[in-house]
């Protein structure tokens, strides 16, 4: 009962930033507000962390299968895309990687950041 409550507010959560996104047609997808949104309430303390770990950790351990929809989609689809599927490719390729090193680089940063507030206290 209690991940049903978890997986709750992160739903209301999602469809709240779907709403926004719609009445105000802001050029962002609603689930992407949503985790904006999310993330606020979060850094605000307004929804504690213990709020939702269990059902985010269900969730990152079942994240396989949200990959398995658009697969098939893509399967779906390929003969639209099978005239441009090399420089798709490289695309795919070019955005994890930056994705990857952003990230690393982000993570560093952060860190380095939390190592001198903790020697600062």
């Amino acid at each position: 009962m209690e991940s049903l409550k978890q997986f709750s507010v992160i739903l209301i959560i999602l469809f709240s930033g779907q709403i926004i996104q719609q009445k105000t047609s802001i050029p962002i997808p609603g689930t992407v507000l949503g985790m904006i949104i999310l993330l606020f309430l979060l850094m605000t303390r307004i929804i504690k962390i213990e709020k939702i770990e269990r059902i985010t950790n269900i969730l990152l351990e079942h994240l396989t299968l949200f990959f398995v929809p658009v697969s098939v989609g893509i399967i779906n689809v390929f003969d639209k895309i099978k005239d441009t599927w090399l420089p798709l490719l490289i695309i795919i390729f070019v955005s994890t990687l930056v994705v990857m090193i952003v990230t690393g680089l982000t993570i560093q940063i952060l860190n380095k950041h939390t190592d001198k507030s903790k020697k600062g206290a």
